[in-house]
């Protein structure tokens, strides 16, 4: 049996309800903390105990070039997707300065690109292909490259004992891709979902509006039956974007925090509620993307976005923003004193 068929954990209700109990005896208002004390409440039920705690982050990116990018569909060369894995190597992406704030480790999983790469600190080769097949001709990845791509996400979030993971994504076309399956996850025309992704002009969108339309007619839209998504992930995606799918699948078959990135992460995301819909109950969404299309995906997240911040860059760079926000949550919840430790009264009954 596939790994992917396993059990999802679930969520520590007992946890929930001490966590809860915690929240009403803390020296304020009921609720006054809003999202802070929702937040410290499905933390606890997560992590299966009373106080939750985030000090062990793991952040990973998948990297991995798109076949589709023949097309014309991004304003910058594939040969950036290679600049930029050497770039995180280096410390010097938005996603690595975080990490460092936030003492996570970081870790990029190369999963193909045009440009060869030669061996690289803190970057896992994991090639499948030079890059994944161009969906507007043919099939993004045959079934073993599929598998290995979900297998690349387990892997990710195997690798390191965390109390949270974010998963990051970079690859020259892959908003085209995560636009394709958003299309036909959601049943929503393209032209309401194309963004401008590394900043394409109005020209440009509408040549990778063209392009993701041809691909759904090639492909077919049916998100359907029980071999839907993964048939979508393959006709439709990229290995980096199904690494990111296979990472969600697996952080909840462990019982680990997932926090969702943007756009291309969010697509991910869903495509694993699709496969299996438990998935949700391990998936916090840190912000509200800029790129236009996720304002269609907002309403079939299980979950609000906790952030919204104008930010589309990627990378895992919107959730690591959010984390100081979910250990605020934690320290509010265990460090605050009860009314009897502080002496303080009650509100009458």
């Amino acid at each position: 049996m596939s790994w992917i068929t396993h059990a999802i954990k679930p969520i520590d209700t007992q946890a929930v309800a001490a966590a809860q109990a915690r929240q009403q005896q803390l020296t304020k208002p009921a609720g006054s903390l809003g999202q802070l004390e929702q937040l410290a409440t499905r933390l606890a039920g997560m992590q299966g105990k009373a106080c939750p705690q985030l000090q062990r982050v793991s952040i990973a990116v998948f990297a991995a070039d798109h076949g589709v990018a023949a097309e014309g569909v991004s304003a910058y060369p594939q040969a950036v997707t290679a600049e930029m894995i050497r770039n995180f190597s280096r410390g010097g992406a938005a996603i690595s300065v975080a990490a460092r704030v936030l003492d996570a480790e970081l870790r990029v999983w190369n999963l193909g690109t045009v440009v060869e790469l030669e061996p690289l600190p803190a970057v896992e080769p994991r090639v499948i292909a030079a890059q994944s097949g161009n969906l507007l001709h043919e099939p993004a990845m045959t079934e073993p490259q599929l598998q290995q791509a979900l297998a690349t996400g387990r892997e990710a979030v195997l690798h390191t004992p965390a109390e949270l993971f974010i998963g990051g994504e970079m690859g020259i076309g892959n908003t085209t891709a995560a636009t394709a399956l958003a299309a036909a996850l959601l049943e929503k025309p393209v032209a309401e979902l194309v963004g401008p992704g590394t900043g394409l002009d109005s020209m440009g969108m509408a040549r990778k509006c063209r392009i993701i339309e041809q691909a759904l007619q090639r492909h077919g839209r049916n998100s359907g039956g029980t071999h839907g998504p993964m048939a979508l992930l393959a006709s439709l995606g990229g290995f980096e974007i199904a690494a990111l799918t296979g990472a969600y699948l697996a952080c909840a078959q462990e019982g680990l925090t997932a926090l969702v990135d943007g756009f291309i992460c969010t697509v991910a995301a869903l495509l694993a509620c699709r496969i299996n819909p438990a998935v949700a109950d391990w998936l916090i969404f840190s912000h509200h993307s800029a790129e236009p299309g996720y304002r269609h995906l907002r309403p079939a997240l299980p979950s609000p976005p906790l952030l919204d911040l104008g930010l589309r860059l990627g990378e895992g760079s919107g959730a690591a923003a959010a984390v100081p926000l979910l250990r605020m949550a934690c320290e509010l919840h265990a460090g605050m004193a009860t009314f009897a430790e502080a002496a303080v009264s009650e509100k009458p009954a």
